[in-house]
């Protein structure tokens, strides 16, 4: 309940400072750093007033719509996740077993994330589109989720590395004088070391999901998701702003969504805080 209280009154105080600055700025009429008016900030009375608005032809209201966007990006940002933890959890326990590894292939596993990810979104979406196995090619969520497991993949397989480096070595020769093989260490030593590093990195790794199924969303052309939501009425901003507003808050309520399934989900397989291991 404290937690709750805290979050409740940490939202109602942004929602009074956004409240307070747009009236001050505009009573006061200054202009720095930004003009502030109904197009730059709409009152949060608008935004919520435009959830209930038409917004389809066939009497669909924005709040319909946007959940509707919002599942269906949220399918996308759930196989990216799933895929980029996979992937990054394996290449990680690979980097952590050969040390050589660690120094020949990390540099390149962080360079890939210097990579402007709007320069690699069209790349993909569309190369992937143009292959074909067994007469499959792949849809046009699926090839989204590949990018959202591109962003999902780096913290996995840094924290990975590092949270199975982290077992007390003093553990590991006990283990080694019992003659438990690398394998048995792995598994019953380095791996239940590692969980609050992971479960670190899942946290991460679960919001930068769905902003890469968003971006992924734009290439593709794809109108279903919040991405397709977001071009539509990013051309529309000037006479309805508040449309966007609304979008940006439902995308950034899908990203805290699939934080506390991690969060959830840690506390029901993590049993000791991860501060304890810092």
């Amino acid at each position: 309940m404290k937690r709750v209280g805290t979050g409740v009154a940490v939202l109602a105080a942004l929602c009074g400072l956004y409240t307070g600055y747009r009236w001050l700025w505009m009573t006061t009429g200054w202009t720095w750093p930004f003009v502030v008016d109904d197009i730059t900030m709409p009152s949060l009375d608008s935004i919520v007033g435009a959830l209930f608005d038409p917004v389809q032809t066939d009497g669909q209201t924005l709040l319909s719509l946007l959940v509707e966007s919002s599942l269906f990006t949220a399918r996308e940002a759930a196989l990216g996740f799933a895929m980029g933890s996979i992937v990054g959890f394996a290449l990680g326990a690979v980097i952590a077993r050969f040390v050589v590894l660690q120094r020949g292939l990390m540099p390149y596993v962080v360079a890939s994330q210097t990579i402007p990810i709007l320069a690699i979104a069209p790349m993909v979406v569309v190369g992937l589109g143009n292959i074909e196995i067994a007469g499959w090619t792949p849809t046009d969520w699926l090839r989204v989720s590949v990018i959202s497991a591109y962003l999902t993949f780096f913290p996995v397989t840094v924290n990975t590395v590092r949270g199975l480096q982290s077992a007390d070595p003093r553990a590991v020769e006990l283990m080694r004088s019992y003659a438990s093989n690398e394998w048995g260490i792995f598994w019953k030593l380095r791996l239940p070391s590692a969980l609050p590093y992971l479960f670190g990195a899942f946290r991460v790794a679960a919001t930068v999901s769905v902003v890469g199924a968003i971006i992924g969303e734009l290439p593709s052309s794809i109108q279903d998701g919040l991405g397709g939501a977001i071009i539509n009425f990013n051309q529309y901003y000037v006479l309805n702003p508040q449309n966007l507003w609304a979008t940006n808050l439902a995308a950034a309520a899908l990203g805290i969504a699939f934080f506390l399934v991690v969060v959830a989900v840690e506390r029901l397989v993590v049993h000791r805080p991860p501060e304890r291991f810092a």
